[in-house]
């Protein structure tokens, strides 16, 4: 009996660790201080930004302008790529890992705003998302690459790191152009909440924090 309660004891301990590393980079805590995240999560996090990254391009082909055009059938391109990737090494049983079957509310938040957004402004919404995401992706590539328990999956990050850092250099300059072509514009739509927040920020309101979804 004793030897039943202890494993049931550790059963619990050990569930609720892996429930806390889950919970931990899904807040963020495990990008602010660089933990690498256990594949579970990362597969999840990489599969649900290329989801997400692919399904926003679609939008901005019909929406965008023409650098937002360029940049979105290279998003389509790259992230099916790597949703593909992840794929075939889960079927090849490299990785145990279960893929999302859609959009978190999170992801599904910012397609709707995507949605929403009227042509003219849709710029002020997906040049600082893109920026974002692709920060977030570089992020948890760069620690599964470094830190990442299963080794094919390990090599696989480290791999895909630089197209995704090449994607955020991208959209950098494609949303300082839309910042600076704003400049002096007395027609410009609603500002987007990083450029709400950058505003605040300089005129001495609260700080904000930034953190990767995927893709290649």
């Amino acid at each position: 009996m004793k030897r039943i309660l202890a494993l049931v004891a550790a059963t619990t301990l050990l569930s609720g660790a892996a429930f806390a590393q889950s919970v931990s980079e899904k807040t963020g805590v495990n990008s602010v201080l660089g933990i690498a995240p256990a594949t579970q999560d990362f597969v999840k996090e990489a599969a649900t930004s290329d989801m997400l990254e692919i399904q926003a391009a679609q939008i901005a082909q019909q929406k965008g302008n023409a650098s937002e055009q360029k940049f979105a059938a290279q998003m389509i391109a790259d992230h099916t790529k790597t949703t593909n990737d992840i794929k075939g090494l889960i079927a090849s049983g490299a990785v145990k890992a279960e893929l999302p079957t859609a959009l978190d509310s999170s992801s599904q938040k910012k397609l709707d705003d995507l949605k929403a957004a009227k042509p003219e402004y849709f710029a002020a919404t997906y040049d600082p998302m893109q920026v974002s995401a692709h920060k977030d992706a570089v992020s948890l590539f760069e620690r599964y690459a470094k830190g990442g328990d299963n080794a094919k999956l390990k090599d696989w990050a480290g791999k895909t790191l630089p197209a995704l850092q090449h994607h955020l250099d991208m959209a950098q300059q494609m949303n300082d152009a839309r910042r600076n072509a704003t400049v002096g514009s007395s027609t410009g739509g609603p500002a987007s909440s990083m450029d709400t927040s950058r505003s605040s920020n300089a005129m001495g309101g609260g700080s904000t924090t930034a953190p990767a979804g995927s893709a290649k």
